[in-house]
């Protein structure tokens, strides 16, 4: 990314959060967006894979606490004049003291204590210095999805992940030269950067147009990858997921990505998880949910009943006499996996079974319960608080 569109590129509209939005919220939003214009929702569909690169470009640099701030300071310098356009410089910018520190120091009279370089260095993803070694450059970020079942969600697993990624070319061994003696780019003196104006006191820089941001030009192109260095690779990867992910959670895995150029560190691979349904269980949060049904007669006079659990042995509860329908009871440590180890609850719903045909002693005894209480209405108080005040 060039650093025009570093400062120019509102990430947040792109995600449509506020400037404030929490972590939370930008990964929720992000979420959202991923999964509506995904390009595997969207086959063939070129405007909603374009919108998907902007979208994780966006969660790229929000998503990521030191990247904000670096972009947050930009885009503050930018649109509070930090960087005005020097008289005659066709587009440079001047870096005026005065305007980020509120006085009218200069660089010269020591009202700032390190060079501008030092400052924006990391800002732009460039140091202070002026070397004419090819640098380092990263690997790209890969994302990918996987479906996981509701038990492995919770449980954690090891799935394979295909994916495929530009990587450095075997033919050429990532030099872009069929006889791997490449040159050094002399419009950008191997830097990969160009400055882009020279009247004002700071200029922005853009990669190379010459040698693409790489630094060194083929003389005699390799034929796989066309002088780029790079070629795409395909490759199975076991990944790790861990227990108590959710659906929709998006994981980060450090140095998983693509592989990154002359020592350059591999770029992250970000994993969009999606997690089935169980035919039983459901879930909130840490916590896991069934539902269990009872007989009348267990939740009128109370009992023991037997609950399923996900993946371990049945537990039993103590039902109180006079159980209500629709009662949740708790059983502490069958929930769940959290990230410090431990395990959420099973929430468990009491539904009183209702049989459709009652017959022989069961009919009797329900007959002769409903003379027994046929003084009763468990209606009355239904009424009374319907008439209001």
């Amino acid at each position: 990314m060039s650093t025009k569109d570093f400062i120019e590129k509102d990430f947040y509209k792109v995600l449509g959060v506020p400037k404030d939005a929490t972590e939370a919220e930008i990964k929720k939003a992000y979420r959202k967006l991923a999964r509506e214009f995904h390009p595997d929702a969207n086959k063939g569909n070129a405007k909603a894979e374009e919108r998907f690169k902007e979208i994780s470009e966006a969660n790229d640099i929000l998503g990521d606490p030191k990247k904000r701030k670096e972009y947050d300071e930009a885009r503050a310098l930018f649109g509070n004049g930090g960087f005005r356009p020097g008289p005659g410089a066709g587009g440079s910018y001047n870096f005026d003291l005065g305007d980020l520190f509120g006085g009218g120091g200069t660089a010269q009279s020591g009202g700032f204590g390190g060079g501008l370089g030092d400052v924006f260095g990391g800002l732009f993803n460039r140091g202070g210095g002026t070397g004419t070694r090819t640098q380092p450059r990263r690997g790209q970020d890969i994302e990918s999805e996987v479906t996981l079942s509701f038990t492995e969600a919770i449980e954690g697993a090891t799935v394979p992940l295909r994916m495929s990624s530009q990587a450095p070319c075997k033919a050429c061994s990532g030099t872009g030269d069929k006889n791997g003696t490449p040159r050094v780019c002399p419009t950008c003196v191997g830097t990969g950067q160009v400055a882009r104006g020279s009247g004002g006191g700071f200029s922005l820089t853009d990669p190379c147009p010459d040698c693409k941001g790489r630094g060194l030009i083929a003389e005699h192109p390799c034929l796989e990858c066309k002088g780029s260095g790079r070629a795409k690779s395909s490759r199975t990867m076991q990944v790790r997921i861990p227990a108590g992910v959710t659906d929709g959670q998006r994981i980060r895995l450090r140095g998983k990505g693509a592989p990154g150029e002359r020592g350059g560190p591999a770029g992250d691979l970000y994993v969009m998880v999606h997690v089935g349904e169980h035919p039983v269980f459901g879930r909130k949060g840490d916590n896991l949910t069934v539902t269990v049904p009872v007989t009348f007669a267990e939740a009128a006079l109370g009992g023991e009943v037997r609950v399923p659990t996900l993946g371990g042995p049945a537990v039993t509860l103590k039902l109180p006499p006079g159980t209500p329908n629709g009662r949740t009871m708790r059983a502490r440590g069958k929930g769940a996996v959290r990230k410090d180890g431990t395990r959420g609850d099973l929430l468990v719903t009491v539904e009183v079974s209702v049989p459709k045909d009652v017959a022989g002693k069961a009919r009797d005894a329900l007959e002769a319960y409903r003379e027994a209480t046929a003084g009763e209405d468990p209606r009355a108080e239904l009424f009374e608080a319907a008439k209001g005040d």
